[in-house]
């Protein structure tokens, strides 16, 4: 029971598939009170995966690029439960012509990149903005996260995005440890999730991670990278704060195979 009594809300559920999904299922079964949040065209899908956790919980709308919304689900979580104890970012999207273009880099416009960075690192420091008022003394948030220290194939602003995503998680350990609150990436191995499926070339990297991994890696198991968030949203890591986790099967260590 790493998360009794804790209040978690849980971004970017979509199928059972998804990692987060995961996080949220073993953070109920680890004894956590969770809330999903979801918007749009994805709201449906979110309210029936939420179906299929062991505790079917509340669905908020929310978009994290929109001021109101971060409003209305800080209001509304401060009325349903009066505080937040972890948070789990689960959010990214970057339009098609900024990743796997023909043209790489240079494909996709200022507009498309905008749009990339919005929704894929500034939503993180938007969350956590928004929900401060809210987070009690030792919460914990946890964003997920691509290794963004080297070249993927087809990643392309993505992987610009994911950088961004991690240094601003360093700098929101800085702003908000006085207040004991922890900021944590974990950086998953390739998953095949729906939102994988969406990056071309992901095949291509899926392909190699099990030879190059010395623990091996399934694509098909999100299990051990929620295990890694529940863990960092638990009390189990009161002075680890700025940290990437890797939950790769060890391929962020490997330079090459044999």
């Amino acid at each position: 029971m790493l998360l009794k009594d804790r209040v978690v809300l849980v971004t970017g559920v979509l199928t059972p598939s998804s990692i987060a999904f995961t996080c949220a299922r073993i953070a109920q079964e680890e004894g956590a009170t969770v809330v999903l949040t979801s918007f749009g065209r994805a709201l449906s899908v979110t309210e029936r995966a939420a179906k299929r956790l062991p505790d079917p919980p509340a669905v908020l709308e929310l978009d994290a690029t929109n001021p109101e919304h971060l409003a209305a689900v800080r209001e509304e979580m401060a009325t349903r439960h009066g505080r937040i104890d972890g948070v789990v970012h689960a959010i990214g999207f970057a339009p098609a012509e900024c990743l796997g273009q023909e043209d790489g880099m240079f494909a996709a416009s200022w507009e498309q990149v905008a749009t990339a960075l919005h929704v894929s690192t500034f939503s993180l420091a938007a969350l956590a903005g928004a929900l401060r008022p809210l987070l009690s003394d030792n919460a914990s948030i946890v964003g997920l996260d691509f290794d963004a220290r080297q070249v993927w194939p087809a990643y392309d602003w993505m992987g610009v995005a994911k950088a961004g995503l991690e240094s601003t998680a360093r700098y929101l350990a800085r702003d908000l440890g006085p207040k004991g609150v922890r900021v944590n990436l974990v950086a998953a191995g390739p998953l095949r999730t729906v939102a994988a499926r969406s990056i071309p070339g992901f095949a291509q990297i899926e392909a190699t991670w099990a030879d190059r991994a010395p623990l091996g890696w399934n694509v098909e198991d999100p299990e051990p990278a929620a295990k890694a968030v529940v863990a960092l949203l638990s009390d189990w890591f009161p002075a680890t704060t700025g940290e990437i986790v890797h939950v790769d099967g060890g391929v962020h260590a490997i330079g090459a195979s044999a």
